[in-house]
C-alpha cells in the first residue's frame, strides 16, 4: 500500500481524491458517491431523538447532509440529497422516524438539507473545509439554509405561527448544531491533512 501524499490541486472536495483512471470510471464513481451520500443520510435520519412539544426531532440526518455536500461537492451533493428526496417521496421509509412522502411537517427541512448541500458543496470548492474557522463558518451556513426554508415550512403545514415555529422548530436544535459543528471542524480539516500526508 502506497502511503505517498495525494497532490491536491485548488478547487478539489474531498471526493475528487478518489482515483478514476478513465472518464467512465469517474461516472461509476461518482455514481457511487452519489448513492452512498443519499444512503447515508437515510441511515443518519433514523438516529432519532424526540423534542418534547414539538412535530421535529433531533436526528444525524442534518449533519449528514452536510458531510454528503461538504465532500462531494456541489453537484454530487446536490444530486445524492435530490436522490434521498425523491426516494423517500417515493415511498421509501429512510426519513426520520422512519417515515416517507412529501407534504409533512417536517418535509421543508428535507428541501433545505438539498440546497444547503449544494451551497456547502460549492464552499467547500472554495476551500471552506480546510480549516477549523472555514469549516466552522460553512457548517453554520448550511444550517441556517436548512432553517431558512423547514422553518417556515413547518408554519405553512401546521397551525403553529412563524413565531411557534421559531421556538418548536429552531430554538431546541441549537446546541446540537453546535455540536455537530465541532464534529465537522475536527473531521473534515483532519482528513485534508491526512490525505495531504
Amino acid at each position: 500500500m502506497s502511503t505517498a501524499p495525494i497532490s491536491v490541486r485548488p478547487g478539489e472536495v474531498l471526493a475528487d481524491l478518489l482515483p478514476a483512471s478513465s472518464v467512465a470510471r469517474a461516472r461509476v464513481r461518482d455514481a457511487v458517491l452519489v448513492v452512498g451520500g443519499a444512503a447515508l443520510t437515510g441511515i443518519a435520519a433514523q438516529l432519532v431523538v424526540p423534542v418534547p412539544g414539538s412535530p421535529v426531532a433531533v436526528t444525524g440526518q442534518t449533519f449528514a447532509a452536510l458531510l454528503v455536500g461538504t465532500s462531494l461537492g456541489a453537484g454530487r451533493g446536490f444530486l445524492a440529497l435530490a436522490l434521498y428526496a425523491l426516494v423517500g417521496m417515493a415511498g421509501m421509509p429512510w426519513f426520520a422516524n422512519g417515515t416517507s412522502g412529501a407534504g409533512g411537517a417536517t418535509f421543508g427541512y428535507v428541501l433545505g438539507m438539498l440546497l444547503a448541500a449544494t451551497v456547502v458543496g460549492a464552499l467547500a470548492r472554495r476551500g471552506g473545509d480546510r480549516s477549523v474557522l472555514r469549516t466552522a463558518g460553512t457548517m453554520v451556513i448550511g444550517s441556517a439554509i436548512i432553517y431558512a426554508v423547514g422553518v417556515p415550512y413547518l408554519a405553512a403545514s401546521t397551525p403553529l405561527s412563524l413565531t411557534g415555529a421559531v421556538a418548536a422548530g429552531l430554538t431546541p436544535f441549537l446546541i446540537g448544531d453546535a455540536l455537530k459543528a465541532v464534529l465537522a471542524m475536527g473531521a473534515l480539516p483532519t482528513a485534508w491533512r491526512l490525505a495531504k500526508g
